[in-house]
């Protein structure tokens, strides 16, 4: 299978990192968090002129009918520069959500506000610890009407709309509930990623509506396997990033009069970086094909990929730190950045136990149905 990107695949890369590269350094993170901004708001409207967000809509509901890949590359570009916007909510989670279950009409009324960036929007899944299990889901859905606590939400303090995982009866379903109405509460969290905030969203009573398309009842597990596919190359886009901040420090730090790169043990630390994100660039690229392609191998590929990129960013954003000792910990040095962000990267749409036993489970479940694992 060959993974090389297209030249018009390469050219769009290229769009992204440049934009970003510019509008995104680190200068620029801190003074968000000095700020106490909770997200970039200009560099998102550019990204909305350029089309970004819209990437993977098609273009009869505002977007530019691209692939999955092409997501996955400006997911990828996002990463490795840890942009503080909220593409994976608003992109890669609820407006996924939409396209998966929703009808025509809904996705006609919704998708274009999405596209275009005037529309931010969340995913509202977690209930606490218990993640997004469907044991732990109790958030109601009545008679139109939304009751229960989604938390922790990323973005939900800037979203206007959101995706909400419902349970109707005994069935897992997908609500959308505007966020400025009676009947919602949100609440700031403290966040350990302080470019992503958090928030506890409370709804009692408020308007919602269920995504009623052909897809629905069977989108819940689709949509979770394909924002992990995203996550992945979010992830190896940050990971990207550490081992080019690590290798261009230990080339500068002059230790007992050589290069800190030159000592065997940074060679080792250094090395086992590049292996990790080889690893899980490939998973990523082939977990994006079979997303592409809708292909049965999609739930086995996004859990692969989930779990090699997330131990590729974690072993990156920690060695970043080691090789720079004790400047690596301050908020001048940009490590923080990336640590942060793989941090909450991890724990975002479950955790590696839960996507190891979603791995297991399809594996042994293709040895019983006879199929290759």
């Amino acid at each position: 299978m060959n993974f090389d990107l297209s030249d018009e695949q390469k050219m769009l890369a290229e769009q992204a990192s440049g934009l970003l590269g510019e509008r995104s350094p680190p200068d620029r993170l801190r003074t968000l968090i000095d700020q106490g901004a909770e997200w970039d708001e200009p560099l998102w409207r550019e990204l909305g002129q350029m089309g970004f967000m819209g990437a993977a809509i098609p273009e009869d509901f505002g977007g530019l009918g691209l692939s999955d890949l092409e997501l996955g590359i400006i997911s990828q570009e996002l990463g490795r520069v840890n942009a503080s916007v909220p593409f994976f909510s608003s992109v890669v989670l609820a407006a996924n959500a939409i396209l998966l279950a929703g009808s025509d009409e809904q996705k006609a009324r919704w998708l274009p506000g999405v596209a275009s960036g005037e529309v931010v929007a969340t995913f509202a899944y977690a209930e606490g610890k218990a993640g997004w299990s469907a044991e732990a889901v109790q958030t109601g859905f009545v008679n139109g009407k939304l009751s229960g606590r989604k938390s922790p939400v990323a973005d939900g303090g800037i979203a206007t709309l959101a995706v909400v995982l419902v349970r109707e009866g005994g069935a897992l379903r997908l609500a959308v509930a505007a966020l400025e109405q009676p009947g919602v509460t949100r609440t700031k969290l403290v966040s350990f990623d302080e470019l992503r905030a958090h928030y506890t969203l409370d709804f009692a009573g408020a308007e919602a509506e269920l995504l009623d398309g052909p897809g629905a009842e069977s989108a819940v597990e689709q949509l979770f396997d394909r924002a992990a596919v995203q996550a992945a190359f979010e992830a190896v886009g940050g990971a990207e990033a550490c081992l080019k901040m690590a290798r261009d420090y230990t080339m500068e730090r002059q230790i007992f009069g050589r290069p800190l790169a030159g000592y065997q043990a940074i060679k080792h630390k250094l090395a086992d970086m590049v292996t990790g994100i080889e690893l899980a660039r490939a998973s990523a690229y082939y977990a994006g094909w079979a997303a592409v392609n809708s292909a049965e191998e999609l739930p086995e590929a996004a859990a692969c990929a989930r779990l090699n990129a997330s131990a590729a960013f974690e072993r990156a954003a920690r060695e970043n730190l080691h090789v720079h000792g004790g400047i690596g910990y301050t908020f001048e040095a940009n490590c923080h950045f990336y640590y942060r962000r793989e941090r909450t990267l991890a724990l975002s749409l479950g955790s590696r136990e839960h996507w190891s036993d979603r791995l297991l489970a399809q594996v042994q479940g293709d040895t019983k149905t006879g199929k290759a694992a």
